[in-house]
């Protein structure tokens, strides 16, 4: 069975559900709704994302990359191959556009699509008290500032050994997934997917030394804050906020969590960096 989830909000959801569902039930492949996307038809649904994926061989999701990452975080282990219709902005974890759901349906049904596998990072925040907290991110740990405008001042260590002491707006640990996402806009290198590294990237670091460090992905990364008083969070995706204090040890290691993400076999990677970041090709 295919699960379908579509970004509620998004104005032109709606319609873009009934068209799927309508070539769906033209190539006569079962499917159901997660409860919130029913109820845009004016349907209900019993499924929340968490049922769904456990119910589905597929599950097609229509939004754009923020409505990928909050499917990957609602679903937890439950990680079913996505196959992503693009109704956002950029849409760099999303499949084909809206105006190919008849593609999207094709590929669905005769299986002519390509598995990449992404991994996610397990990000760990060991307070004071021993106690840990554990998220895992498809894009990204973010260390940030809150609403002060004082610079966060942090150690960093890689499998113990330490890197520098950033002073800075905040500190990115990226997936090569998550290297297209906030780590580019902070100066950050591209990554293709099956790279098998993470970098690290400062935003707006107060040295100018201070620049985007790739690393394996079989490291252990920890960072620490330096100074007492900071007011400071990790953003997990963009989905999960935590506080972080003086005393804690946030600790992005490797995952053991794998998303299939779903890519047609005609736009490899290089056509969407192409495509998205609209670069042209060379004729040398």
């Amino acid at each position: 069975m295919i699960g379908l989830i579509a970004h509620s909000e998004k104005s032109d959801a709606r319609d873009l559900v009934r068209v799927l569902r309508s070539e769906l039930d033209r190539r006569g492949v079962a499917y159901a709704l997660e409860r919130e996307t029913a109820a845009l038809l004016g349907e209900e649904s019993p499924f929340d994302e968490v049922q769904l994926a456990e119910r589905s061989e597929l599950l097609v999701v229509l939004g754009g990359d923020g409505t990928m990452l909050r499917v990957v975080h609602r679903v937890g282990v439950t990680l079913r191959p996505l196959f992503g219709i693009n109704i956002g902005s950029l849409g760099f974890l999303t499949c084909v556009g809206p105006d190919e759901v008849a593609r999207a349906v094709d590929a669905i049904v005769t299986g002519d699509y390509k598995l990449s596998p992404r991994r996610l990072l397990k990000v760990e925040l060991i307070t004071a008290g021993t106690a840990t907290r554990t998220h895992y991110a498809l894009n990204d740990a973010v260390i940030s500032r809150g609403e002060r405008s004082k610079l966060v001042k942090i150690d960093l260590r890689i499998d113990g050994e330490t890197l520098t002491n950033f002073n800075a707006d905040g500190l990115i640990v990226s997936t090569p997934t998550g290297s297209t996402a906030y780590s580019l806009s902070a100066g950050g290198p591209i990554l293709l997917p099956d790279t098998g590294v993470f970098v690290i990237t400062p935003v707006c670091p107060h040295v100018l030394t201070n620049r985007s460090t790739v690393v394996s992905d079989q490291a252990i990364v920890e960072a620490r804050l330096t100074v007492p008083g900071q007011e400071v969070f990790i953003n997990v995706d963009g989905q999960d906020s935590i506080e972080m204090r003086l005393g804690d040890v946030l600790r992005i290691s490797q995952s053991d969590r794998v998303l299939p993400l779903a890519m047609l076999p005609e736009r490899p990677f290089s056509r969407v960096l192409r495509q998205k970041l609209k670069w042209s090709g060379s004729n040398v």
